[in-house]
Parts: C-alpha cells; structure tokens; sequence
C-alpha cells in the first residue's frame, strides 16, 4: 500500500492543505484570514516543485490501486497545469477576499479541493474514478459560484450550475452503466482491448454518447454551453478564473484519454458528429460575444468558442492533436488568468462590468492596458502571441486530414471565420482601452506586488509562448505519449 500512496502524493497534500487552511481558521484572525491565500499558493508552489522530483517523474507510467489510477505524461502534464493554475487563483482571491465578507477559509479550501479532484481526473483510468473526481469537481464548484450569498447573481449562478450540473452527470452516471452493462468492467484498459467488438452495439455507442455528453457540459461545447455566461457573470471572480480554465481543461484530458486512447475505433466512427459539434460550439460562442457589453459574459462566450477550438485537436485523431491541445491550454491558463484579475482591479465593488470601465486604462495604468491587450490580441488569435500559435496548430492538425474529406475543410473554414470575427469583438476591448472619449475615472488603479508579480509572469509566458514555441511544442509532445493513439 505505501508503495502505491507514492502515486497519489500530489493530492495528498493538496488536501492536506486544504484542511489545514480550515483549522487555520479557528486560530487566525479576520485580517490575517485574509492573507491565507498566499500561504496556500506558497505552499502548492512547493507542491508544483515537488512533481519534477526525481522520484516522482520515476513514477510516470505506472500505475496504483489495481490499475484505476495511472500516472502517465499526459497526467503529470495537467496535474503541473492545474497547481499553476491553482497557485494564480488563490493569489487572486486574496485580492478578493473583501468581497466576500465571511468564511475566506473556506473559499481557499474549497479552491484546494476541487484542485485536487481536477488532478485525480487527471489520471482516471477507470470510469469509476473518473465519476468521482468529476462529482468531486462539481460539487465543489457549486459552492465556489454561489459563495457570494449576498448577491443574488451570485445565488442564481450558483442554482443553474446546480441543476444542469446534475443533468450532465445524470448523463454520466447513465452512461457509464450502459459502458459497464455491454463491456463487463469500468477499467480503460480492458475497454480499449474490447472496444472494437463492441462497435455494433448500440449499448456500447449510446453509453459512450451520454459520456460525451457529460464531459462536454464541463467543457461547455454545444448544446451544453447554455450555463456558461449566466454562471461566467454571478460567480465570483476567481471562482470564474478556476472554472474557466481549470475545469475545462479537466474535461479535456479525459475526453483525450477516453477518445484519443481507449476507443479511438470509435472516434473515427464519430468523426462526422465532433466536426458538427465542435464547427457549432466556434460559431455560437463567436456569434454570441459580438454584441456583449459586459467583459465576463464576453469571455464566457468567447471561452464557448476556445473549447470548440479545441475540440478540433480531438476531431485530428492524431498526436500532433493532442499536442496542440495542450499547447493552446497552457495559453489559454496565463491569458485568461491575467484578464480577469484585470477586470477584477477595475470593478473592485464587484459591479461595474462594463466594457466602458475600460475607458481611459492607458492613463490610469499604463501597465495594465498593455497587458489585457496583450491578452485580447493573443484570444484573438493574431500573432505573435500564443493564442495565434495554439490556433495555428490545431488548424495545423486538421489539415493534416484534410486532403479526401470536404468536412475537414468546412471545419477549417468555420475556425478561420471564428478568427475573424473574434478579431472584430476584441478590437472593441483594445478601441475603449486607448481610443474612448468617454473616461468615467481618471484616479491610478491599485495593484498589489503578487498580483502585479502575477500578471508579469502572465504577459511573459504569452509573448513567450508565442514568439519562442519550439521548447513548449517539445513539452507537450513528450506528454502527449498515450496509449493507443489513432493514427
């Protein structure tokens, strides 16, 4: 048993910490409560440290607890995205903490353990572990989006997120029954090995098809994207942060897992229904954020739009797919972390979400204006930033299966029109910023040295990531080695 705890060591810490902030809360004083955030994204720095330890990456390719838990690239690639992404968020909320006028321990806490369902989905290899850590992510998100109790956005973010996140994973739960009902087990392994008889069951193909379901709501594709702006606006800020990037990218791994690696036969089969789905999901989130006003609404929708982005990497059916998945990913996390921590500084009564409080950012803050238009021009896909090379190469790994098949090419064509027209709703952001007559305050913005430290390391790693690609395409290659990928 000791020998396989070493495979779950990250997460044990994770929410040994997250249970330490919670008796920290009896001890500690209300302004010192306050300050918790930096002490847990302290901590989860030396957590971070600790996954390039030799003994752990010796671990990669193993696997623990008879076989449902597997530590491979792919897991040790999100279980190091998600404690970054983890380590911004908590800095964050310290930022926040005001807003929320009681139990900020709690809130970190909460933080901490759906961080730690995000990384035990990151090494699912049983679809009972990975209900679990999905329900874990779930439910601790509910209580993330309606901690604002005193707001009624808040509130009705947090009943929506509820209800339908009880639909999808009813859509789950059903179908992994039907799964485990035709193939007689829950493990991926033995699945993957009897995947291709089970083609002609339509037992088989419409369990599978509610597990899709079920993961896309976490990755709010189409048809399963209507929670996503109503809860992007109500939930706190961080809360949107962490969900935005956090739970997506938990709902793509597994979908890369699941249809990359376990019954590839059968996203081949379905090749047609991802092209439709992810050419949808580009379309509604482009079309709906032109008329946004509202900056959290716009990125939701807009963060609609990124996930059928990156469904096209599933849609490749190739390693050169995954690894631009992953690149867009890592894109992605500094992007929109940095942009709502922005919009966060300039709305500190939790109101005021305008695109109109953006008039004038380049008197108020020089430092801040070029950051977020760093970050509107980088989720625009204009180069040379890492929004432009992640879309790039996921356009990439679709024509690379073009040639024979005109529906590849329609989905190119629908990603290049997306580019377009994101291009059109961004500029909107970087015309208020510099060019708005109307300037409803003049005063500096106040940005504290983490958050200030954070959102440099940010607007580095997007003009890194961007103008110096080759070394990040060779880390996401080297986690991409998964069993079994569709060639």
């Amino acid at each position: 048993m000791d020998g396989q705890l070493q495979f779950i060591q990250l997460e044990v810490m994770v929410v040994a910490l997250g249970l330490l902030v919670l008796l920290a809360d009896l001890f500690l004083s209300e302004s010192v409560r306050r300050s918790l955030g930096y002490f847990a994204a302290g901590a989860l720095g030396l957590v971070f440290l600790l996954s390039f330890r030799g003994s752990y990456v010796g671990l990669v390719d193993g696997e623990a607890f008879d076989g449902i838990y597997r530590l491979d690239g792919l897991a040790l690639f999100f279980k190091r995205f998600f404690l970054l992404t983890a380590i911004f968020v908590l800095v964050f909320a310290v930022d926040f903490a005001s807003r929320l006028r009681s139990g900020v321990s709690e809130y970190l806490a909460f933080i901490l353990f759906a961080l730690s369902g995000m990384m035990f989905a990151s090494s699912a290899n049983d679809f009972s572990l990975l209900f679990v850590a999905i329900e874990l992510i779930t439910v601790t998100f509910y209580i993330l989006v309606s901690f604002q109790r005193h707001r009624m956005h808040s509130l009705e973010a947090g009943v929506k997120y509820l209800i339908l996140g009880a639909v999808s994973s009813a859509f789950l739960v059903y179908g992994i029954a039907l799964v485990f009902g035709e193939a007689g087990s829950l493990k991926f392994d033995v699945i993957r090995e009897a995947h291709a008889g089970l083609l002609g069951s339509n037992v088989f193909l419409f369990g599978m098809l509610f597990v899709f379901a079920g993961l896309a709501f976490k990755i709010s594709a189409f048809p399963f994207q209507i929670w996503a702006p109503d809860v992007y606006q109500g939930a706190p800020a961080p809360t949107t942060t962490f969900l935005a990037v956090g739970s997506k990218a938990a709902g793509f791994v597994l979908l890369i897992r699941l249809f990359g690696s376990v019954v590839p036969e059968l996203t081949a089969q379905w090749t047609s229904m991802l092209m439709v789905v992810a050419a949808l999901t580009i379309l509604y989130g482009n079309l709906c954020a032109l008329p946004q006003r509202n900056l959290k609404r716009l990125l939701a929708y807009s963060g609609i739009a990124n996930a059928g982005y990156l469904l096209m990497g599933i849609v490749a059916q190739s390693r050169e797919g995954t690894v631009a998945i992953l690149y867009y990913l890592a894109g992605y996390l500094f992007t929109l972390v940095a942009a709502f921590m922005i919009i966060n500084l300039l709305t500190r009564e939790g109101e005021g979400e305008d695109i109109s409080c953006l008039a004038g950012l380049n008197k108020r803050s020089p430092f801040l204006a070029l950051a977020l238009t760093l970050c509107a021009v980088s989720l625009a896909g204009i180069p040379p930033l890492a929004g432009f090379f992640g879309k790039f190469l996921l356009v990439k790994s679709v024509a690379a299966k073009a040639f024979g098949d005109v529906g590849y090419f329609a989905l190119l064509a629908v990603a290049v029109f997306g580019v377009v027209v994101s291009i059109y709703y961004y500029f909107g952001i970087i015309r208020t910023i510099y060019w708005s007559k109307d300037t409803p305050d003049n005063s500096p913005v106040a940005i504290a040295w983490p958050t200030r430290i954070v959102l440099g390391l940010c607007v580095a790693a997007i003009l890194y990531l961007g103008l110096l690609p080759n070394k990040p395409i060779n880390w996401a290659n080297a986690a991409a080695k998964i069993e079994t990928v569709a060639k």
